[in-house]
């Protein structure tokens, strides 16, 4: 048995603060000596980044739609080693997930598989007594979600605080902190989430100034998590590196799943950082891997960097690109009324939408990508505003629909799903074998 002190923070609605409170509350916990391990329930990548600058731990995606109970707790325990404490911040409100009730893809899914106690963050402006009803109501709609405390966020004052801190104790459960309405403790949005860490940096030192905490009360909540089954390792056993993967990282391209990442060096990939935006040419390797991002609001430094868009043209080897890396392999991408050329190996333009295009993707492929044979089924997700014109050559049909998406050749791979690796790890094992195998072809005997 696994035993380790853990808390999920959840909320009722999305913008209710759970990234605030978890930052606050991981600098808090630090401070303590603690070693703290965040997760991030769901496919996000923004919010990870903001943990990860607060923590200094890389942070990994629960999510129980991509992994059933086995690898999901695989997962976890592979992220906590070394870890004193694991903190979960949550997606959207606690039971919204791919159902109606949030059986799957949720929060609340991920807390009873983790069986770990539920902390609630509110957003408090505007209310006082009004907090019990709403908490009670998340507190007994499902009995195997464990609601064991309150953060209240956007807090008048502390006499605001004392009333809902009263209000709470009148049904035994505890405000755990709080912090003040105060907009320097806000990270700023864009069309996607927050604003990356990469290019902002979290407002630490003012969260942790201004939050009010019982930290007593929260590691006693912590350690109240009942054991956890051991569980298989999450990784296959470590392979010496044969297969070099060119991967794409600026301001620009940075959404990835870390475990996929991990997934392909433990199957043998070398993984090489590039930069589109910056750099003039491609580092050495057999493969290339476009994740995705923000293109459309670095297209004029994506289109004026000639020399990479053409050493990608001229690129040999296996190339999978998903959602902003598809766009920037288009012809070229509008913005507005304002058209900037792409690489060019995709056919048709990327246009920007105002509606986004989100949700979980159970996806088959029509025909051989790189990695996936044809009839091949895989666990994605997408989130976009950018539409793309129809593909002459499709790559995925959605599983128990009809609609088509994305572009293959065969060799290149570019879709708006952003794809779970670790779900169907043989598509990684594919990935590296085709690019093996052309590189060996190119080389002169």
């Amino acid at each position: 048995m696994v035993r380790l002190p853990r808390l999920v923070l959840a909320a009722p609605h999305s913008g209710a603060g759970k990234t605030t409170v978890a930052l606050a509350l991981l600098q808090a916990l630090g401070e303590q000596g603690l070693k703290v391990q965040p997760f991030k329930v769901g496919p996000d990548y923004v919010d990870p980044s903001h943990l990860e600058v607060a923590s200094g731990r890389r942070v990994y995606n629960l999510d129980g739609f991509f992994l059933d109970e086995t690898g999901l707790l695989s997962l976890f325990q592979h992220g906590a080693k070394g870890a004193d404490l694991a903190l979960v911040e949550g997606v959207m409100g606690l039971f919204d997930g791919k159902d109606p009730l949030g059986q799957v893809g949720s929060t609340a899914q991920v807390a009873k598989l983790l069986k770990a106690p539920v902390a609630l963050v509110v957003d408090a402006s505007g209310m006082a007594g009004s907090i019990v009803p709403l908490v009670q109501g998340f507190r007994n709609f499902d009995p195997g979600v464990q609601v064991v405390g309150v953060f209240a966020n956007r807090v008048g004052s502390p006499r605001h605080a004392e009333l809902l801190r009263e209000a709470l104790g009148q049904v035994g459960l505890p405000l755990l902190g709080w912090l003040p309405q105060d907009p320097l403790l806000e990270i700023p949005e864009r069309h996607l989430g927050l604003v990356l860490a990469g290019e902002i940096r979290p407002p630490l030192v003012a969260l942790r100034r201004a939050f009010q905490v019982d930290l007593e009360a929260v590691l006693r909540l912590a350690t109240s998590a009942l054991p956890l089954p051991k569980a298989p390792p999450f990784l296959p056993e470590g392979k010496p590196a044969w297969v070099r993967v060119a991967y794409a990282w600026d301001q620009a391209f940075r959404f990835y799943y870390p475990e996929s990442l991990e997934l392909l060096e433990a199957m043998g990939a070398e993984l090489v950082p590039f930069s589109p935006i910056g750099d003039s040419a491609l580092p050495e390797a057999e493969a290339l891997l476009l994740g995705g991002g923000y293109p459309e609001l670095f297209a004029e430094q994506l289109a004026e960097n000639r020399a990479m868009r053409e050493a990608i043209r001229r690129f040999p080897g296996p190339v999978v690109a998903e959602c902003g890396g598809y766009m920037y392999l288009s012809q070229g991408l509008w913005v507005g009324e304002d058209f900037f050329p792409m690489v060019g190996l995709v056919p048709g333009e990327a246009h920007m939408a105002e509606r986004p295009i989100l949700g979980y993707r159970q996806v088959e492929a029509l025909r051989d990508n790189p990695v996936a044979k044809k009839g091949e089924a895989f666990k994605g997700h997408e989130f976009h505003y950018a539409r793309m014109e129809s593909s002459p050559s499709p790559a995925w049909r959605r599983v128990g629909g009809e609609e088509v998406e994305g572009y293959t050749d065969g060799r290149i791979l570019g879709s708006f799903v952003h794809l779970y690796l670790p779900a169907c790890p043989e598509g990684a094992g594919r990935f590296l074998a085709l690019a093996h195998g052309k590189a060996k072809l190119r080389r002169p005997r």
